[in-house]
């Protein structure tokens, strides 16, 4: 198997090392990994890609680049450039330092990611580990993700729902319990929640020269969320498994509303 690793915390970052344990062991001894990660941290930059400026990319050692850019620029300069001779078979993103379960999704530049990957046509997945106080003093707060990842990757590539319709294929969206990996109670597929009370936000800062900055900063990571979404299921200790694609619109609405503009005449502009 040939794999595609890629991640927002830097080539650099400890999650990376984690996830290259995993993918060295799914492609096996006849295998390829290759990484294509940011050359500094791109958290919190969602599918962000470098439209209105060039991206360098850096050859560190063999099947190892650094980019300038985020992580779906990664995968982009992968399929479009370095691996243009033949596309991965599998794309991992992650380990991400910190949850990306709930509304953290919506900002994950992790996610991002494995959403390119997907849009390319790629089976696709992004793994976070869940961080707090069970796992600060462990001497590797990854081993969570590092002992059960790739027996979850394997069950998904064997069972998993890998269709592709005419417009968006789908991805999924792996987070590790923010406990240590033997307290692991297992694995559930389940929605993305929201966790209740809590959103991001600004921390505003005025520097020393009297200009004015901003912190973005998240909620509490701990808030609770809907029974049976990946955040409640997270703090109950299970693995997260979130099946995702990269289509916004909501089809419950669009059943609702179907009929909203059929009297609809197209009158002139009110001046």
């Amino acid at each position: 198997m040939r794999i595609l690793i890629t991640n927002d915390d830097g080539i650099n970052a400890p999650g990376l090392r984690a996830l290259e344990e995993i993918a060295a062991t799914l492609a096996g001894p006849g295998g390829e990994v290759w990484t294509v990660a940011p050359a500094f941290e791109q958290s919190g930059v969602a599918h962000c890609i470098s439209y209105s400026h060039p991206t360098m990319v850096a050859r560190l050692e063999e099947r190892r680049y650094a980019t300038e850019g985020s992580p779906a620029d990664c995968v982009l300069a992968a399929v479009g450039d370095i691996m243009a001779d033949a596309s991965p078979d599998l794309v991992l993103s992650g380990v991400n330092r910190g949850n990306n379960s709930g509304e953290n999704a919506m900002y994950s530049g992790t996610i991002g990611g494995a959403m390119e990957a997907a849009l390319q046509g790629l089976p696709a997945i992004a793994l976070s580990q869940y961080l707090g106080p069970r796992t600060s003093g462990l001497a590797d707060p990854f081993e969570g993700a590092r002992r059960h990842g790739a027996a979850v990757i394997r069950r998904l590539l064997d069972h998993g729902d890998w269709t592709s319709d005419a417009d968006f294929r789908l991805f999924y969206n792996i987070n590790f319990p923010p406990v240590p990996a033997a307290s692991v109670r297992g694995t559930r597929v389940v929605p993305q929640g929201r966790r209740q009370g809590t959103k991001f936000g600004v921390v505003p800062y005025t520097a020393p020269n009297g200009r004015r900055f901003m912190w973005a900063a998240g909620g509490a990571q701990d808030a609770p969320a809907r029974p049976g979404t990946d955040v409640a299921v997270n703090m109950d200790g299970f693995i997260s498994v979130t099946p995702m694609r990269a289509d916004l619109t909501c089809h419950a609405s669009l059943r609702d509303m179907a009929s909203l503009f059929d009297d609809d005449t197209h009158e002139a502009a009110i001046p």
